[in-house]
């Protein structure tokens, strides 16, 4: 039974590392991937380990920026490390909406929004968004190349944008993607943000939950979470390339068409298990 449990820890891993980059919402197919293969622990470590997975997926962009994030670097001139502190700050002012709103309403949240249905319509809702916004920016023109053309106040007003992911079937990155495209900014420069602002959330998420669970683990439960967790970081590498190459060519519509059918799918699937 432990193999078993190990096996459906590497699937979650495999999901969490795809779907946490991808702009179609790693917690909403975490959730519908629960419906169908339930990790045999109990509600409180499955609510935990759903949130803390995500570590291993953030540990992914520390690794593959970590000369772009590092303001100590002794390869970089003191402008470049006074420039790598500026996408610092404004990774901090961009936390705060979500840090704020995400500590106030957790646990309203887990009890009113995680479920199939409202994964399934946001999936549809934000799908036909991206969509949309996709066919307006079209011939816009960017205003935001780089990060130094990136204000505070753009900043923040992306962070704001995060404040949406809380509703599961969101997308984190898909959330700071559409907003980053909205207010100017390249495809490029939107998603690298959505990375990094996604650091100090999920440390701050993943603290939260593991307080909340307490510090008790079994050795089962370690075992669970350290796999989930060491397969997303790797998976995630690979995402996160594919993502940052395929966007140099292309939009995110397709991302768009993919949650559209993904929802349609999912409604007709819950609504007929219903009717029967």
């Amino acid at each position: 039974m432990f193999f078993v449990e190990l096996l459906k820890a590497i699937f979650l891993g495999i999901v969490e590392g795809i779907t946490e980059w991808l702009p179609i919402s790693s917690t909403g197919h975490m959730i519908l991937v629960e419906e169908f293969l339930q990790l045999d622990a109990s509600a409180a470590f499955k609510e935990m380990f759903f949130v803390v997975i995500q570590l291993g997926a953030i540990m992914a962009v520390v690794l593959l920026y970590s000369h772009k994030l590092n303001p100590f670097s002794p390869d970089k001139s003191s402008q470049d490390k006074k420039d790598t502190l500026q996408i610092w700050y404004k990774v901090m002012i961009g936390v705060v909406p979500a840090a704020v709103l995400g500590f106030m309403f957790d646990d309203l949240l887990n009890n009113r929004f995680y479920n199939y249905l409202t994964v399934a319509v946001m999936l549809i809702v934000y799908g036909i968004l991206f969509i949309v916004i996709e066919n307006w920016n079209h011939g816009r023109q960017i205003k935001i190349q780089t990060f130094n053309d990136l204000t505070y106040k753009t900043a923040f007003f992306i962070g704001i944008f995060q404040v949406l992911s809380l509703i599961p079937g969101t997308s984190r990155s898909g959330a700071t993607i559409l907003g980053g495209i909205l207010l100017g900014a390249s495809r490029y420069v939107a998603a690298e943000y959505s990375f990094f602002l996604s650091i100090p959330v999920m440390f701050g998420a993943s603290a939260l939950k593991i307080f909340k669970f307490g510090f008790s683990f079994t050795l089962w439960e370690i075992s669970i979470l350290l796999t989930g967790m060491i397969v997303a970081f790797v998976v995630s590498v690979f995402a996160i390339k594919f993502l940052m190459g395929y966007i140099k060519n292309h939009d995110f519509k397709v991302f768009g068409w993919y949650r559209i059918v993904l929802g349609v799918l999912i409604l007709v699937y819950f609504t007929s298990s219903l009717v029967r």
